[in-house]
């Protein structure tokens, strides 16, 4: 038995660790373990990145098999082992474990054995971005993972998974059921579920595990399903602690260790889930005792990594399995789908023949001639004139030094059998007739018969520079010529069984070529961007990986056909100059000024004609309500919702029984504009285009006007008729105009201030000037004023105000984002029974949004996972809130309001100060839960009190120990109108 746990490996982690910070560190109390082969244990930090402060390590007991029950017995007690806290059932209870098992043997993925399949690179998505060239298996099967054990119920804290598979789910995670096991599956056809577990439950109790099937075959699930529903098992089960010791005892264990040393070979799927259910094939009653549960992962997809074969098929499936062209990054025609290159130095050129082929890690020069069916790993920069025939498969494994193994094998070989079972295949033919071809039968007169090909020595261990292409040839061939030299050469040579491989491979040799291929693709792929992934990978993680290999930034781009490539570009240089502690506010201020071109366009080519529609003593007024955020803030924020749609959830309330946003605008006889702010006792006269054009001073207290007035024509650069002055504009349309703007609402409240009010004062102008605007158009023209002003924003404010009521905002990728609107009903804040218990709480600290946007905008530019998987999680929670207030359920709502909270601070450290923490403990005992509103930091604070007394407990404990002068309870209600414009 080998374990790591907190002792950092002999290569350092921390260069690869940001990528995966969201793994590393948003879930504190969420513990990870991963079993894998001996020889990886200690390797396992520095190859995945992961952090070994949250990532326990271990293997599996030498020369003993246990079964994966007896697995998950063993790195559990030796967890507990190394963490001494109290007895071993109180430790169980203490927190949350995700235990991953990959320390199988990989018969039939013999190019991953040596590191274990959840350690086998994965290439990137064509429609995902923020992924990464590095990026292993565990890296993608871990975020579905914690999303499942983080909405387990409570005392479901052990998730046990398959380290073979990985799992997509376009949905939400479904509730979890409180029982003692809850088994996670998919609706999927007999001829796939035949090759895996199977639940079987009744049509009137589908989520309740009647029995487990391990493997049946497809006769006997095709009987099954005229009485019962089936689910395949995809690997993942939720254990509660009752659960976890009653398997520790089946594997031998005593409550303190194991009466045998280590745990007895007990398996979790053939012989603990047989036995579980209401009518299980097994016969034990303390297992038939525990409460099972199944749970299908609806809209979830399985993609099994079990063999060479499903290696290329499953990843083929994963690339097509988004066909929406929108969400295709990059459009490289290859001669075939089905051909993997990564890590690679590849120079062969592929045909329309050529299929089903992995080569990674690799060096093959044009000399190569393939086919189909190969998986080619580790091949070290070479020459050679090799001819692979369909099927033949090569592996190079470093031993140390300069001595590798020639591994050959064949596409679809299993691995299994004696070594003289005619059975037993080998090179894609049986064993037997293989080595006779080459007249290598002798070399095993000395071994049992009945040796398993796993342990029988078949792979050639030579000098790297004593390789021979003539002896890989004779290796490879279907039908070789005699050739005594070679085989005398093969019979005297040191070999290796498959076995023995996995445990001698020299890891760091292994990756230090990897890593060396991989610096040499990132080149090329820079090079050649318009047919490559390079500008939708982790450019956060990239700009990190090329100021620590010393790496020349590609050439700037020239090329504008695409929109978004230049911006990702601009950001990408900026990163990598700040991690120099280099000036790079140029790159970066192009990039932003990209994105601002990209939204405005369309309102410099589609210019307007105001006119003004006003009688001399008519006032027209338009007022608004603020927006309170419950949901899926900054995924509607540009570029973000541009690229992947925004969803977002917000509720229009009025202040203290009336709108709070209020924007007057009257005809003048003098041909001046007058801007007038009541709350902020200014006035400004506009009398020129220069004046108008001075919004970008974001401290004057008129930018948000002007930069309306803009947008309404009163500038060249947006109007149709063009006019040499403001003044002589003015005179054609026979009036100026008076704007007053009134703000009841503190700066920096949360409640989407700004944005609305500049809503506000879009519509008003429409009215006024005879624009015809819907609310939806002022909608997206208050987003281009925001770009106008370089704040930047998203758009779920302005919308919040425009549109009355609880309603769900919903977009599609591109430019234009024109949100759908899902009205909810609003009994749940306007019953008095719950409303009582809904307080709002300006906390008078305040903090300005520009600064916390660009920043997170920054992280959109550059594709940062971080950000991404974040708002990908916000998304999915708003579609669970509104779930929740649909049904009226006031507790599960609190439960979403404090995800809200928790998710705003894993996007933004800084969305929780110390101040605002200590406001947040004073009344902790009784809240169900609460969340600053907008981007946090201050303003106002939305809550939700356990019960009425509660409420009153806080308002009285918060009214006796103010933060500061400014802070004060505001009464709220349901906006009913939005945004009204009305003329006197």
């Amino acid at each position: 038995m080998i374990l790591i746990n907190s002792v950092k490996t002999e290569v350092e982690y921390g260069f690869f660790k940001s990528v995966y910070s969201s793994l590393i560190t948003h879930l504190y109390f969420m513990k990870h373990l991963i079993s894998l082969p001996p020889n990886v244990v200690k390797h396992f930090h520095s190859i995945s990145g992961l952090s070994p402060d949250n990532w326990f390590v271990a293997s599996d007991p030498e020369n003993k098999r246990v079964g994966s029950g007896g697995g998950t017995s063993y790195i559990l007690s030796e967890m507990w082992e190394t963490e001494k806290t109290g007895s071993f059932e109180k430790w169980l209870t203490a927190e949350k474990r995700m235990i991953v098992h990959a320390g199988g043997n990989s018969r039939r993925l013999p190019a991953y054995a040596p590191v274990g399949k959840s350690l086998m690179p994965m290439p990137v998505f064509r429609w995902s971005r923020g992924q990464d060239l590095s990026q292993r298996l565990i890296h993608l099967q871990v975020p579905l993972f914690e999303q499942i054990l983080e909405k387990a119920p409570e005392r479901l804290n052990t998730l046990v998974a398959s380290g073979d598979t990985l799992i997509f789910s376009e949905k939400t995670v479904p509730e979890i059921p409180d029982a003692d096991v809850v088994c996670f599956g998919m609706w999927l056809e007999p001829e796939k579920a035949t090759h895996h577990g199977v639940f079987f439950t009744q049509s009137d109790a589908p989520d309740k595990l009647q029995f487990m099937l391990q493997k049946p075959s497809i006769s006997k699930i095709r009987d099954l399903i005229q009485s019962y529903y089936f689910l395949m098992d995809i690997g993942i089960w939720l254990l509660s602690p009752k659960a976890v010791q009653l398997l520790m005892q089946k594997s031998g264990w005593d409550g303190s260790k194991y009466k045998n040393t280590i745990p007895d070979e007990y398996d979790l799927y053939s012989e603990f889930g047989i036995s579980m259910g209401n009518n299980p094939e097994g016969d034990d009653n303390k297992i038939n005792a525990l409460k099972v549960a199944v749970v299908n992962l609806e809209g979830g997809e399985f993609y099994h990594l079990g063999n060479t074969s499903e290696l290329v098929s499953s990843n083929l499936a994963i690339q097509n399995r988004v066909t929406d062209q929108r969400e295709i990054w990059h459009k490289r025609i290859k001669p075939h789908p089905s051909i993997f290159t990564l890590n690679a130095d590849t120079h062969v050129e592929f045909s329309i023949q050529n299929k089903n082929i992995w080569i990674e890690n690799s060096s093959i020069p044009a000399t190569w001639s393939l086919t189909e069916n190969h998986t080619l790993t580790g091949v070290p920069e070479n020459t050679w004139k090799i001819e692979l025939a369909p099927g033949a498969c090569l592996d190079f494994v470093p031993l140390g030094g300069t001595e590798l193994v020639i591994r050959n094998y064949g596409y679809s070989d299993p691995f299994r059998g004696g070594l003289n079972d005619p059975d037993t295949r080998f090179m894609e033919e049986p064993l037997q007739q293989w080595l006779a071809k080459r007249k290598l039968s002798e070399a095993f007169d000395t071994i049992s018969p009945e040796t398993d090909i796993h342990h029988v020595p078949l792979f050639p261990v030579v000098a790297k520079k004593d390789i021979q292409q003539e002896f890989i040839q004779w290796l490879l061939e279907k039908n070789p010529k005699e050739n005594k030299t070679f085989s005398e050469q093969w019979i005297l040579s040191k070999r290796m069984s498959a076995a023995g491989l996995s445990e001698a491979c020299n890891l760091q040799q292994l990756e230090k070529q990897r890593k060396r291929n991989h610096i040499q693709n990132l080149e090329f792929l820079a090079k050649n961007h318009k047919r490559s992934v390079f500008y939708q990978l982790d450019l956060k993680r990239l700009a990190q990986e090329y100021a620590g290999t010393g790496l020349s930034l590609p050439p700037v781009l020239e090329d504008t056909s695409s929109e978004w490539t230049p911006i990702h570009d601009q950001m990408f240089r900026a990163a990598c100059l700040r991690l120099k502690d280099e000036d790079a506010s140029a790159y970066e201020e192009k990039s932003f000024l990209l994105l601002r071109n990209n939204v405005l366009r369309p309102f410099y080519q589609n210019t307007v004609d105001p006119r003004i529609n006003l009688l001399p003593d008519q006032i027209a007024w338009g007022r608004s309500p603020v927006r309170l955020d419950m949901a899926g803030g900054w995924t509607d924020t540009p570029p973000y919702c541009m690229l992947h749609g925004g969803k977002v959830l917000n509720v229009a309330v009025e202040l203290n029984g009336q709108p709070p946003l209020h924007c007057y605008v009257r005809a003048i006889e003098k041909t001046e504009i007058v801007l007038r702010s009541i709350d902020l006792g200014a006035r400004e006269v506009l009398t020129t285009f220069e004046e108008v054009n001075s919004f970008t001073k974001i401290q004057s207290a008129f930018s948000i006007p002007k930069a309306a007035l803009a947008l309404a024509g009163f500038l060249p650069e947006f109007s149709t008729r063009k006019f040499s002055s403001l003044k002589e504009q003015l005179e054609h349309l026979q009036s100026g105009l008076e704007i007053t703007i009134l703000s009841a609402v503190p700066k920096g409240s949360g409640l989407g201030t700004s944005s609305i009010l500049a809503a506000t004062v879009l519509g008003t102008l429409s009215e006024v000037c005879c624009l015809k605007w819907d609310k939806q158009e002022i909608g997206n023209r208050t987003l281009a004023l925001e770009q106008l002003l370089t704040t930047g924003g998203g758009w779920q404010d302005q919308y919040g105000g425009l549109y009355e009521g609880i309603k769900l905002l919903e977009t599609i990728p591109g430019k234009q984002q024109l949100p759908r609107v899902k009205w909810l009903p609003d009994s749940l804040f306007c019953d008095p029974f719950y409303k009582k218990r809904m307080l709002l709480y300006y906390t008078g600290i305040t903090r300005v949004a520009k600064n916390i946007l660009a920043e997170i905008v920054r992280g959109m530019f550059l594709n940062s996972r971080q950000h991404l998987s974040v708002l990908e999680e916000m998304k999915q929670h708003t579609e669970q809130t509104y779930e929740a207030i649909l049904q009226k359920d006031f507790d599960r709502l609190g439960d979403k309001i404090a995800k809200s909270w928790q998710l705003n601070q894993k996007l933004d450290e800084g969305t929780n100060t110390t101040e605002i923490q200590r406001v947040i403990e004073m009344i902790e005992p009784y809240i169900l839960s609460q969340k600053l509103l907008g981007a946090g930091g201050g303003g106002f604070m939305f809550i939700l009190a356990k019960d009425e007394a509660a409420a009153n407990l806080i308002k009285t404990i918060l009214q006796q120990n103010p933060t500061n002068k400014r802070a004060r309870f505001v009464d709220f209600k349901v906006s009913q109108t939005g945004l009204q414009v009305t003329k006197s």
